[in-house]
């Protein structure tokens, strides 16, 4: 027996907006009987834009039909654009939560949603389409929706793919797909983001200092900081960058491996090639002001 919160039970017994709208401004249809679920969503707009009533119909367990139900209570009085912002997570989350193996209820309501606000915006299909390749054909579920489910529910293993939109859960030929689309969602997802300066074809003298002092602030004084150093800009000329150290790096006995490995070495990445770099040994006895 599956454990159902009190308010999974109440929208079972209970559903909220049951029908089908007449004349609808929008209609979503997700699922089928022969996969053991499906729903229907219809909703009217106000003269203000906003969902003046919405219903549903679905055959389905009791966690397809209290997800239907509570969908239809969040999106009512909401913009075409509050409403598209609900997810699976927050219908489930209304709901008090729902059995792992039942999430796949929460993603249909979802389904159904946006397919009835695409009927409304473009006046097309009212039917939910596959789109991409379908890696599950025991259930229709393609490679786009497996991707869509891992990336918004942080899904990791084969059997929660399998609860959030029923992929594997058939005679289970395609489980070693989904695990090879797992794991390319999760790398992406998880591969450090570098930020990259663009740098333009020819640099005049002003672009050239511009772009080594951002450089320098991007991409440079932040790992110096780190370790309790900081660096200064002190004068470009030609290609020749002079720099000065400040605070723990002033008596570094790695500040020479810092100024060519680190620091020249960015340079070179994100400016030009040809510049190198040399410290200004005097600038520890002359004032200064600190340069961001």
């Amino acid at each position: 027996m599956w454990d159902y919160t009190e308010k999974v039970k109440d929208h079972f017994i209970n559903p909220r907006n049951v029908g089908e709208i007449e004349n609808p401004d929008g209609v979503g249809e997700v699922g089928s009987l022969a996969c053991g679920d499906a729903l229907k969503l219809t909703f009217k707009l106000d003269k203000n834009g906003r969902i003046a009533d919405v219903k549903f119909k679905t055959f389905g367990c009791a966690s397809a039909i209290a997800s239907s139900s509570i969908l239809t209570e969040l999106i009512k009085g909401k913009t075409i654009e509050e409403a598209e912002k609900v997810t699976n997570k927050d219908i489930a989350n209304y709901l008090g939560g729902l059995p792992e193996q039942k999430m796949h209820c929460s993603v249909m309501g979802r389904e159904a949603l946006e397919a009835a606000i695409e009927n409304y915006r473009t006046g097309g299909t009212k039917k939910h389409e596959l789109q991409g390749r379908v890696i599950c054909t025991c259930f229709g579920v393609t490679e786009n929706e497996i991707e869509t489910v891992i990336k918004e529910n942080d899904l990791k293993t084969v059997g929660e793919v399998t609860n959030y939109c029923k992929a594997g859960g058939g005679c289970g030929g395609c489980r070693g797909e989904i695990e090879k689309i797992i794991e390319r969602v999760r790398n992406l997802e998880h591969k450090p983001k570098t930020e990259t300066i663009e740098k333009p074809k020819k640099l005049t003298n002003i672009q050239k200092i511009q772009l080594i002092q951002e450089t320098i602030n991007e991409q440079i004084r932040p790992s110096i900081r780190a370790h309790g150093g900081n660096i200064e800009l002190i004068d470009v000329e030609g290609d020749k960058v002079t720099i000065a150290f400040r605070g723990m790096c002033v008596q570094c006995k790695m500040a020479e491996f810092t100024m060519k490995e680190v620091i020249e070495a960015k340079l070179r990445e994100f400016v030009t090639p040809e510049l190198y770099v040399e410290e200004d040994k005097d600038s520890l006895n002359k004032p200064h002001t600190h340069r961001e």
